[in-house]
């Protein structure tokens, strides 16, 4: 049952005539504005081929959700043009501009994201611009729920009919607790997690088997335990969860706490491809008393086949006609003077000597002990 909520109505900003605001603009990601030629820059890595455009709806009043994480949450009070969004600027193009840049510009991009913010335009918005790209480029498209914004499956089928083969919900928190905390009342925002829940459910009967994902972000106070019991309970719906780590906005509710220990997002990270991809149960992994991995469940010699392919720690994002990983966004929980979190390419030697170091780093041991701990750098 569909919960019956509204979004808030809030205080709009004065309104520049000349502000441009979605459909006909829309935010794009600076490193699919670089691919595109419409910014200068590189990549820091040659080896970094963007294969997904990301982009989100833009208005005036921005969004009225106020997430604690969130650039682009009601209170942070920054400059437009300093707008962030994961700590990277994201510069507002005409949707024509990018569809002709799209068809005309040599690039590896086989799909976009049409991101939805909490604004009661962004559902219709979404739904126009997605045919618009459906009906005039080639790449396949997804779609980034708000799911506060849905009520109806009627709404789901639009997008879908628009040109939408696959929908993510960006459920963010681990659990009920921490999504009221970081999205709900606390923080004077809209969003409910058995909402969000009922979208992802809901969106499996609208969309073929294995084209919904959720969206977690590890590193807003949660276990390793909890986390992965959140990709689990995804799993069992036939749900692929999409992991980012947090990365602290400045001028947001959490812009002065640290990224998650290294090692902590690493667990997350293989734990999430071995229910994900090689369909391990959760049941399989052993936890200690601080709710931190003590074992996969796998033989000694397999775990390290898996954590040698580098696989686990490659990005999770929507797949290209392939099922290759399109949506792989370079940098996208951290800048390129850190170590990588997400790797939007196969990891190299370096690379993974790197990842076997920090997996069991800021780990507590198997008896709760602090015998074993380390700090990430």
């Amino acid at each position: 049952m569909a919960l019956r909520h509204e979004l808030p109505m809030i205080e709009p900003r004065p309104i520049d005539p000349d502000t441009p605001e979605s459909p006909e603009y829309v935010m794009t990601s600076l490193a699919g504005a670089i691919t595109l030629g419409m910014e200068k820059g590189k990549f820091a890595r040659s080896e970094t081929v963007l294969r997904g455009l990301n982009i989100l709806m833009t208005y005036q009043e921005n969004c009225v959700a106020n997430c604690s994480y969130c650039g682009v949450s009601r209170e942070r009070r920054v400059p437009r043009e300093e707008t962030t969004f994961i700590r990277v600027k994201w510069p507002i193009y005409q949707v024509d501009e990018l569809i002709e840049k799209t068809n005309t510009v040599p690039h590896q991009m086989r799909r976009l994201c049409v991101g939805m913010l909490a604004n009661r335009q962004s559902l219709p918005h979404s739904v126009e611009i997605i045919k618009k790209f459906h009906d005039n480029t080639n790449l396949l498209i997804s779609g980034l729920i708000t799911a506060s914004l849905i009520k109806r499956r009627e709404q789901l089928e639009a997008i879908r009919d628009a040109g939408a083969d696959r929908v993510d919900i960006a459920i963010d928190a681990a659990t009920p607790e921490l999504f009221e905390k970081h999205r709900g009342r606390p923080v004077k925002g809209p969003h409910r997690w058995d909402h969000f829940w009922w979208v992802t459910e809901e969106a499996t009967k609208v969309f073929a088997p294995g084209t919904v994902g959720i969206h977690i972000v590890a590193g807003l106070g949660e276990t390793e335990e909890e986390l992965l019991m959140a990709v689990q309970r995804a799993q069992d719906l036939g749900v692929v969860t999409h992991l980012f780590s947090f990365n602290p906005e400045p001028s947001t509710l959490m812009g002065d706490q640290p990224q998650p220990p290294i090692g902590h997002y690493r667990r997350c990270q293989l734990g999430r491809y071995l229910i994900n991809d090689l369909g391990l149960h959760i049941h399989h992994f052993r936890f200690n008393s601080h709710g931190q991995v003590v074992d996969f469940g796998l033989d000694p010699e397999v775990m390290d086949r898996i954590v040698v392919s580098g696989r686990p720690f490659e990005t999770a994002g929507c797949p290209d006609e392939r099922g290759e990983t399109a949506c792989n966004r370079p940098y996208g929980n951290g800048r390129p003077s850190e170590k990588i979190r997400n790797f939007a390419f196969a990891p190299g030697p370096e690379d993974i000597r790197d990842i076997q170091e920090q997996l069991w780093m800021n780990w507590e041991g198997e008896d709760g002990d602090a015998a074993a701990t380390s700090t990430m750098d």
